[in-house]
């Protein structure tokens, strides 16, 4: 190693790049990383955060409104749009800042370029016009918001990337995608006063999530007056003369909004990074193939992230990193446990789901049980919201063993976190069954259900 600038240099300062450098570094290794944009990555920049402070500011309209119920009166409230990018702004700007600051910190070295691949060993730096080498280069670029060439009048639309940094808020938008960036955007949009249309291709939003959780986030969505189409997709957007857009649905209907926004998937970032000069091996969607260590095709050159598509979540590139440096620089090889990963979709109300839905655990076990409880929780009876709380467990009626937790409703994310636990211990229903509840609060619901609501055989409901 002694004869490379660094041990270990990272290209992409996202959750996943910074701390594998950080934790690099820590352990005395020659580190530094490139990144030509802004430390934090997608999640911290223009992702999970913004997105999460957004969806807070979304849901004071309802708190407002729920309110006078518990015997408030709030006075007419306003929003003020440029306030809240405004205030976004310096939280993500101290956030990045505590980013590179952590590299340093731990002894690493940051540099604010793109950084293209050479050779196998060799980087150039194109901010600093230098070469630098490295025994071990790990990628970590991340990905982002595909984009719609084909269709007629992309160049008027915006992505996610965009949304969060608008001059103003539109009066009228419309999203097109079935996703959880879709359909945590219409939330968002909609909570603060947009008038919103959602348009998916598909029958239902929310592809591999629960379809108990689907129809009733679809159904509560449609209430709150988020217009939904489904089966249908945009075929061309035009500019009227006033300014706004025309969009041409294959339904054959014309919407007629301020802005349209696409939600169609993401790509990772893996052009101009002399990848195929190295010979390093891409997928059809350009995303890097990697081996279950996280090692690509050529030997000491390693990648994580959203830009392998594997599993396109922070904590899943984070938890790479982690298993990257134990494989790479303590010796033991360390594979990513992808399986049984808890997630939340920041709709309104929220998503959080852990383990199988029901229609893959029929599909793999022969035996299921379907635990499922509909209610409208505590917090809405004084104020009168109709909004109804979904929870289910879905069970191997043969071992016992807990699948799949789902859950639509307040502090679902929260609750999901905290499943992923018993979850992944292979815990059974037995195990939850003798847990004492906790009252009174929604989460009880899922100690408390001790009857399966119905039972699946060989793929036939009895």
């Amino acid at each position: 190693m002694a004869g490379y600038d660094y041990d270990l240099f990272v290209i992409g300062g996202g959750s996943g790049g910074v701390r594998a450098a950080r934790v690099a570094a820590a352990l005395g290794k020659r580190v530094a990383i490139a990144e030509e944009y802004r430390f934090g990555g997608t999640c911290v920049i223009r992702g999970c955060v913004p997105k999460k402070l957004y969806v807070y500011a979304s849901q004071f309209p309802e708190h407002f409104a729920d309110a006078a119920g518990y015997g408030w009166t709030v006075p007419e409230a306003s929003f003020d749009w440029l306030t809240l990018v405004a205030n976004k702004d310096k939280e993500i700007a101290r956030l990045e800042a505590i980013y590179e600051k952590n590299v340093e910190g731990a002894g690493g070295e940051t540099f604010h370029s793109r950084a293209v691949l050479v050779d196998q060993h060799a980087i150039y730096l194109t901010a600093e016009d230098r070469t630098v080498s490295a025994d071990q280069i790990l990628i970590a670029t991340g990905g982002r918001p595909a984009p719609h060439p084909a269709l007629s009048g992309h160049e008027y639309c915006i992505f996610s990337n965009e949304a969060f940094d608008l001059k103003e808020l539109p009066k009228t938008i419309m999203i097109e995608g079935g996703g959880y960036i879709a359909v945590e955007f219409a939330n968002i949009f909609h909570g603060l006063g947009v008038d919103t249309t959602l348009v998916y291709r598909g029958q239902e939003i929310l592809s591999r999530f629960d379809m108990d959780l689907r129809r009733s986030l679809h159904e509560t969505m449609e209430k709150k007056g988020i217009r939904i189409l489904t089966h249908s997709i945009s075929e061309g957007v035009r500019k009227t003369p006033g300014g706004r857009l025309d969009v041409l649905l294959s339904s054959g209907q014309t919407l007629t909004v301020d802005q349209v926004m696409l939600a169609i998937g993401r790509i990772p970032n893996t052009e101009n990074m002399g990848l195929e000069g190295v010979g390093i091996e891409l997928g059809k969607t350009g995303a890097i193939i990697v081996d279950q260590y996280s090692r690509t095709n050529i030997d000491n050159i390693w990648a994580i992230g959203d830009v392998t598509h594997r599993v396109q979540l922070t904590p899943v590139a984070i938890y790479e990193a982690m298993c990257f440096i134990e494989t790479a620089f303590k010796d033991n090889p360390t594979a990513p446990d992808h399986d049984t990963i808890p997630t939340a979709v920041f709709s309104q109300p929220e998503i959080g789901t852990v383990g199988l839905s029901e229609d893959d655990a029929i599909k793999r076990y022969a035996d299921v049980e379907i635990y499922r409880a509909s209610f409208r929780p505590m917090r809405h009876t004084l104020s009168g919201r109709d909004e109804k709380m979904l929870m289910k467990l879905v069970v191997d009626g043969s071992t016992r063993k807990v699948l799949g937790a789902h859950i639509l409703g307040p502090d679902a994310g929260e609750m999901a976190q905290l499943l992923g636990i018993p979850l992944k211990a292979g815990l059974t229903k037995d195990d939850f069954d003798r847990t004492m509840a906790v009252h009174p609060t929604a989460a009880e619901e899922l100690v408390t259900m001790y009857k399966p609501t119905y039972r699946v055989k060989n793929g036939e409901r009895v």
